[in-house]
């Protein structure tokens, strides 16, 4: 019983550790669709290390001339640049 309650607070403690350690859009944050690193760019919603590896290479020959043009990386639609539109930016502002 008493290694049950270690294990338990070890796993606990660990996810408490994970939780401090994801990356979060502080209140007003924009993330440039043209420069942020694969670590900024899965901060975004429904955006996973797939569709990151996406945008940055879609971008090396087309740097997206306005937020909108996020949806022509395939994978990305309606849906994830709606959840998106209010934080990306394809200038720093």
């Amino acid at each position: 019983m008493k290694q049950l309650k270690k294990i338990s607070l070890l796993i606990l403690a660990g996810l408490l550790f994970l939780s401090f350690c994801q990356p979060v859009i502080a209140a007003g944050e924009k993330i440039n669709i043209n420069t942020a690193i694969k670590k900024e760019l899965v901060i975004l919603k429904h955006v996973g290390d797939k569709i990151a590896d996406r945008i940055i290479e879609y971008r090396k020959d087309n740097p997206f001339q306005k937020p909108e043009d996020i949806m022509k990386v395939k994978g990305i639609g309606q849906k994830v640049f709606d959840a998106n539109k209010d934080v990306i930016v394809v200038k720093d502002e």
